[in-house]
């Protein structure tokens, strides 16, 4: 069912941005977001100078699914601003987080808002543009968060950073330079071999050379365990954008011509992880100072898995499986793969990232990706996800136990 989004609006003159986990939730639960929209257009027509309001605009087009507006709309909120306020707790907060951030979509930076809503942390975003000068200053906060994710346009600036942050002298949480090793090629080497672990090997291949491929030439000159069928996707796509299983080289130079206007691509060989009953699961794990939470898994008939496509919301029984895995994940899934996690935190040693994962039928942890931007929340229905809420409460309860502790506050 549609309804208003009157109940979502902006204060004209206000500081605070509506951000993006209240755009995000109004769009999830079907709300008509296009009066708002209307409004905030016809605030910047009387008010060009509203930096807060372009970057609202450009979340809520980010929520639409117009990704090239939503590019124009930020960099017109970031040429007249840097910094920005989210609205997370009531009154004056307890501690102040400030994120370091790039410009981009929803994906370009660790989701705060999602983790600190609701809890006396105040959360502030200054946006680095790659390519300028870092800031001799910030604005005023407790701790320091370094939300900036891995990807081609990033790697120079978290490059900048990892000699900048201790110049600021903050409590620091995310060390940028180990943020560098999160490219998808640069994983897939770290965990290549790790027991417990299976991670096909990554080759970042351009276009001649992935027409090479097309043409004939072997796989292994790129890949060392390449083998068809492949998966390809362009350099820095996520959520499954442009992400295609590829069956033989006839397949793959039919892809290339469907995406004339990309230049680089990420392929790997295609590992079947598919369950004994022909289905896939997909999980994903945050881990906060390397411990694991499982955020979400998905249930489908298609490799391809993501949680909105793989019909949850229509099967009470892929429900009532979730709600299994997440009651026993400590004592089950973690205990299993013990081993691996604790690898995966050596290998990636941050305060906070994610994974999304399988297991292969052999049993060991398969990772289709490490990251640092993936969202996880507490946005389903509570009546058809019952079980989620006190889940996700426990992420964001880790979350923000640790930002307090690097400030120094300890809470009872």
């Amino acid at each position: 069912m549609t309804t208003s989004s009157s109940e979502l609006d902006f204060v004209p003159g206000s500081p605070f941005l509506l951000g993006q986990q209240a755009l995000l939730h109004a769009g999830f639960q079907g709300q008509d977001l296009n009066p708002l929209g209307n409004r905030i257009i016809a605030h910047l027509g009387e008010h060009p100078e509203d930096a807060v309001r372009y970057m609202d605009l450009s979340f809520l087009m980010q929520v639409r699914g117009d990704e090239v507006m939503a590019d124009k709309l930020q960099m017109a909120a970031l040429s007249l601003q840097r910094h920005y306020r989210i609205p997370t707790t009531e009154g004056e907060p307890a501690l102040r987080l400030l994120a370091l951030m790039a410009p981009g979509n929803f994906m370009a930076n660790t989701p705060l808002e999602f983790l600190v809503s609701g809890s006396e942390i105040g959360l502030e975003t200054l946006y680095l543009m790659p390519g300028e000068p870092l800031p001799q200053t910030l604005p005023p906060h407790d701790v320091l968060f370094v939300a900036i994710g891995e990807s081609a346009a990033t790697q120079d600036l978290l490059a900048e950073l990892g000699s900048a942050v201790d110049g600021w002298n903050s409590p620091l949480l995310n060390t940028p330079l180990h943020s560098l090793c999160l490219a998808r090629d640069t994983v897939s080497l770290i965990l290549n071999g790790e027991a417990g672990i299976s991670m096909p090997l990554t080759a970042r291949v351009s276009r001649a050379d992935a027409l090479a491929i097309a043409g004939g030439a072997d796989i292994a000159g790129w890949l060392a365990d390449g083998q068809w069928p492949l998966i390809v996707r362009p350099v820095d796509s996520h959520a499954g954008k442009e992400l295609q299983q590829i069956a033989d080289s006839a397949t793959l130079g039919e892809y290339l011509a469907a995406h004339a206007e990309i230049g680089e691509f990420y392929v790997s060989s295609f590992i079947d992880y598919r369950s004994a009953d022909d289905l896939f699961r997909k999980y994903r794990i945050v881990f906060i100072e390397g411990q694991p939470f499982l955020c979400h898994m998905a249930i489908s008939s298609n490799w391809m898995v993501h949680y909105l496509n793989a019909d949850m919301t229509e099967r009470q029984e892929r429900r009532d499986e979730e709600a299994r895995v997440m009651h026993d994940f400590d004592r089950d899934f973690a205990a299993r793969h013990k081993d691996a996690f604790a690898r995966l935190h050596e290998a990636f040693p941050l305060d906070y990232f994610g994974i999304d994962c399988g297991e292969t039928p052999d049993g060991e942890l398969l990772i289709f990706e490490v990251d640092t931007g993936m969202i996880v929340h507490a946005m389903d229905p509570v009546d058809m996800f019952p079980y989620k809420q006190g889940v996700m409460q426990r992420v964001f309860d880790a979350f923000q136990a640790m930002v307090r502790k690097s400030a120094g506050h300890r809470h009872a």
